[in-house]
């Protein structure tokens, strides 16, 4: 009899694990995408934030401020993934105020320090970073 007993109660605590994973599995939210805004020629030549820190999977907007054209290309050789670094980049120059164009962090992005800079005005110390993390 108290074999019996000790099996019903391994028994109820195994049902009870599994329905303790099954649940948080459900009821758990998965982490949302975040959207982060950069603004390009933000008093002056530069960019504002000039560091931004991302998950894969989030976007970063970039919107121009003041003293167009601006762009975004990405330093390979200042990148812990230069394939990456090189489809992030936006060579197109946006022209307008106000012009704005998103870019997404892939999923397989390797954590690191992503250099970026505006092709017109690198010159000019116009450099940024995206952290990935």
């Amino acid at each position: 009899m108290g074999k019996i007993s000790s099996l019903s109660k391994s028994i109820a605590i195994l049902a009870s694990v599994v329905m303790l994973v099954i649940s948080s599995l459900v009821f758990s939210s998965p982490a949302e995408a975040k959207n982060y805004q950069v603004t390009m020629g933000a008093g002056g030549l530069q960019y504002n934030p000039k560091k931004v820190t991302v998950q894969p999977g989030d976007t970063v907007t970039f919107k121009n401020g003041m003293l167009p054209p601006h762009n975004v290309m990405f330093n390979p050789g200042k990148s812990p993934a230069p394939k990456i670094s090189k489809k992030l980049s936006h060579t197109k120059l946006a022209m307008k105020p106000g012009e704005s164009f998103d870019i997404n962090i892939p999923d397989d992005a390797k954590p690191g320090d992503y250099e970026f800079f505006c092709v017109p005005h690198r010159g000019a110390g116009m450099v940024g970073h995206i952290i990935v993390e």
